[in-house]
């Protein structure tokens, strides 16, 4: 009889620290998965950006002709079958709207002021862009805002370039999924 009691305490004392294990194992695991997929408020550049303005049923025709585009500066539509080079440049001038907007086929982000901005901004905006591929700066006397980002189908108008808007910007569009021809070239395009 002693030694059925002896093996019955065995087996409850087997079965318990099995059940504790997996109630340990369980905590374990879910403190674990909460702290994995915890949200630390950082930026994903897929939030939306306040502001940007999204446009759709743009044309995608190669052209020779000057186009009428409804937004200024442009968006996307028919363009010139040649890019603008956008790896990081910076020109001090207009550019061509057909060409640039080729250059937003390709996914790159165009910045663009006006002669609201001041030269500090424009230096900011500058550092920003050279040595960045898939974006290009120019001046566009007749935009409304002083300083407009540009991707494929989108737009935002901001104020500075120290906006956090600008930085979410270009994270999100440059070769972002608005792109509708991803990974085409930004070199040996067009440089007026």
């Amino acid at each position: 009889m002693h030694q059925e009691d002896q093996r019955r305490k065995r087996r409850r004392k087997i079965v318990y620290s099995a059940v504790a294990g997996l109630i340990v194992a369980g905590v374990l695991a879910g403190g674990i998965w909460a702290v994995t997929t915890a949200d630390d408020g950082a930026p994903t550049g897929k939030a939306p950006i306040a502001g940007v303005q999204t446009f759709g049923m743009l044309g995608r025709t190669h052209v020779q002709t000057p186009v009428a585009y409804p937004q200024t500066p442009p968006v996307g539509g028919d363009h010139s079958p040649v890019w603008l080079d956008c790896n990081g440049d910076v020109y001090t001038e207009p550019v061509p709207n057909e060409n640039a907007v080729h250059s937003l086929e390709h996914g790159a982000v165009w910045i663009t002021y006006n002669d609201r901005a001041s030269p500090a901004d424009v230096a900011a905006l500058a550092a920003k862009v050279q040595g960045r591929p898939y974006t290009f700066l120019s001046p566009y006397p007749t935009e409304q805002g002083k300083i407009t980002l540009t991707a494929w189908g989108n737009q935002l108008v901001v104020d500075g370039p120290a906006d956090p808007r600008v930085d979410a910007f270009l994270a999100q569009y440059v070769q972002g999924p608005q792109t509708p021809e991803p990974g085409a070239p930004c070199t040996d395009g067009l440089v007026p």
